[in-house]
């Protein structure tokens, strides 16, 4: 069933997005903000890509999509990600930064999905309990692999 059919399942995940009452096709407005987003442009610098295609686009316009479409396509996107798997896989390495030895943890899912990033100056259990702690996922796994450490 391709996913512009009535009655598909991520029609009712995602929230629809009206483009009513805008001078430019949705089209054009999904790319301005896209451009913004992913290159971290200025909105000035963001007129250049589209006048290249021939679209004259003020540099007035691109903020007002961005605060209006933006959090709209992040709540799409959040609903549509992948949820973590229910075995995670936990890592710790030694890396330096400015000269200093810290500890870089890692949380990642049986599938390959970094699930958590945390650095932290010494290796002790306490650090690898905050790591768990401040996981952004909404739910706790089944099983933890690790790599035997007594952290």
């Amino acid at each position: 069933m391709a996913t512009n059919e009535p009655g598909h399942v991520l029609d009712w995940i995602m929230q629809p997005i009206s483009y009513a009452r805008y001078r430019f096709p949705p089209d054009i407005i999904r790319h301005a903000v896209w451009i913004y987003l992913r290159f971290t442009l200025s909105y000035r610098d963001v007129e250049d890509p589209l006048a290249e295609r021939g679209l004259m686009v003020s540099n007035e316009s691109t903020p007002r999509w961005v605060l209006k479409f933006w959090p709209i396509i992040a709540k799409n996107l959040h609903a549509i990600r992948p949820k973590a798997h229910s075995r995670w896989h936990l890592d710790e390495m030694v890396v330096s930064i400015a000269g200093r030895q810290m500890y870089m943890w890692r949380a990642v899912d049986s599938e390959g999905e970094v699930l958590e990033i945390l650095v932290e100056p010494q290796r002790d259990k306490i650090a690898a309990l905050r790591l768990l702690r401040n996981r952004r996922q909404s739910f706790v796994p089944k099983a933890i692999v690790t790599d035997k450490l007594r952290s």
